[in-house]
């Protein structure tokens, strides 16, 4: 079974920033499109940023754009999401997750399973 596992979390000042990295097991990580999420308490998961097979299409929520960039390594079975200018609303439990499908209907998936995130707080 294919492991994804978060890191790069931490307590930032607002206007900070923080590089998120998802590390997949396998020899397939360049088949499926990956996709960022977060969740913070009492609220749905949602949608953050996703990139394409070959890093070559990116999407990203309203939210996060300008601030957030996604990036992947497939050589290193990883994906990235650097975040600048962070606000306290950034607060959340992130999470990757992949897919087949394209880049901007991932945003739509519901997934099977999740690994355990990396916690986000940031300081106001």
């Amino acid at each position: 079974q294919v492991q994804l596992v978060e890191s790069g979390g931490g307590l930032v000042q607002a206007g900070g920033s923080l590089r998120l990295s998802c590390a997949a097991s396998g020899r397939t990580f360049s088949s499926y499109v990956m996709a960022w999420f977060r969740q913070t308490p009492g609220k749905e998961r949602e949608f953050v940023a996703s990139i394409d097979q070959t890093g070559s299409s990116t999407d990203y929520a309203d939210s996060v754009k300008g601030r957030f960039t996604i990036s992947r390594d497939n050589a290193k079975n990883t994906m990235y999401l650097q975040m600048n200018s962070l606000k306290p609303e950034d607060t959340a439990v992130y999470y990757c997750n992949r897919g087949p499908g394209s880049v901007l209907n991932i945003r739509w998936a519901r997934f099977g399973s999740w690994g355990q995130g990396t916690q986000v707080t940031v300081s106001s």
